[in-house]
């Protein structure tokens, strides 16, 4: 069980307020405030549906993103494209581990200066997922 929300500082409810974050017992919670009645919801519910949502973004387009993950970091030789491209396929592996540590307090204030939110309802469902905009999204609708 995580030591805290994985997208604690980067979840909204509807009304484009910040969600708090807190425990229930021992479990990480996301808190909405729904007109002064506080509501749990459990963070691993709300985690796991981004992750779920990021991992079929990815599906199917593990060979581009590992070619550019391999450039980004100056090793775009075949090999290390190649155990990229591995990760990305296994990459349920990868987040059972990134639910176990947590996303670091830097990354997860770099995602939110980028644009990146999750909007929940009350019942902890996403409504929508804010992404960084690319250089193909530039002046299209969100």
């Amino acid at each position: 069980m995580p030591r805290q929300p994985l997208f604690a500082g980067l979840v909204i409810d509807e009304n484009d307020r910040p969600v708090q974050t807190g425990f229930i017992g021992e479990e990480p919670a996301y808190i909405i405030n729904d007109a002064g009645f506080l509501r749990h919801i459990p963070a691993e519910q709300v985690d796991k549906q981004v992750l779920k949502y990021m991992q079929e973004m990815m599906k199917g387009s593990e060979d581009l993103i590992s070619e550019q993950a391999a450039k980004m970091m100056g090793q775009d030789d075949i090999f290390s494209k190649a155990m990229i491209e591995q990760q990305l396929k296994n990459i349920d592996q990868q987040f059972d581990m990134l639910m176990q540590q947590g996303i670091p307090e830097d990354g997860r204030a770099y995602l939110g200066m980028l644009g990146f939110k999750i909007v929940i309802n009350y019942h902890g469902e996403i409504v929508k997922i804010e992404q960084p905009s690319t250089a193909d999204d530039e002046g299209g609708d969100e």
